[in-house]
């Protein structure tokens, strides 16, 4: 890629602007750059605020990955990592607690959805190897931070934060 292909919008979303492109971990990055976002859109306006970013980043997801995989021929590159964006964000939905934004459900949120993400146990595998074009490259992510998401939500039920 080109100074001038960088500037595309799909691939400035498609690699959350340029941390796909880090070498190592591109995915860990791209969820890690997705909880500050995510934890002001929670400030701002609590779950609603943030399940309208869900929707909004999921939408941009399927565009700029179908996009990039298209202009580059690949299928669910590495430097993708706006699917991380979409499922990181899903995974911090509990994180807002009575009392604020709590720092150890922050941290679960993360660990969690990288763990489904990077493991992909079914239904995540599924999307992964059998989903083709931007369903199946947003979906295992999806997928992940809904699986994150309930692990939290028992973790919270059951009084252990």
């Amino acid at each position: 890629m080109n100074k001038k292909d960088i500037r595309q919008p799909y691939i400035l979303l498609a690699t959350w602007f340029g941390f796909g492109f880090v070498p190592k971990a591109p995915g860990t990055w791209g969820s890690a750059m997705a909880i500050p976002p995510g934890l002001l859109l929670l400030m701002l306006g609590g779950v609603p605020v943030l399940l309208i970013g869900i929707v909004i980043i999921t939408a941009l997801g399927f565009w700029a990955a179908k996009k990039f995989d298209e202009a580059y021929g690949t299928h669910d590159s590495k430097m993708i990592v706006i699917d991380e964006v979409a499922g990181q964000w899903i995974a911090l939905i509990p994180v807002l607690t009575a009392s604020g934004l709590n720092p150890i459900l922050t941290l679960l949120a993360f660990g969690l959805f990288r763990l489904f993400d990077i493991t992909k146990p079914w239904p995540a595998s599924h999307f992964d190897k059998k989903i083709e074009g931007p369903l199946g490259v947003m979906g295992d992510d999806i997928v992940a931070g809904i699986m994150a998401l309930l692990c939290l939500e028992g973790i919270i039920y059951v009084g252990l934060v």
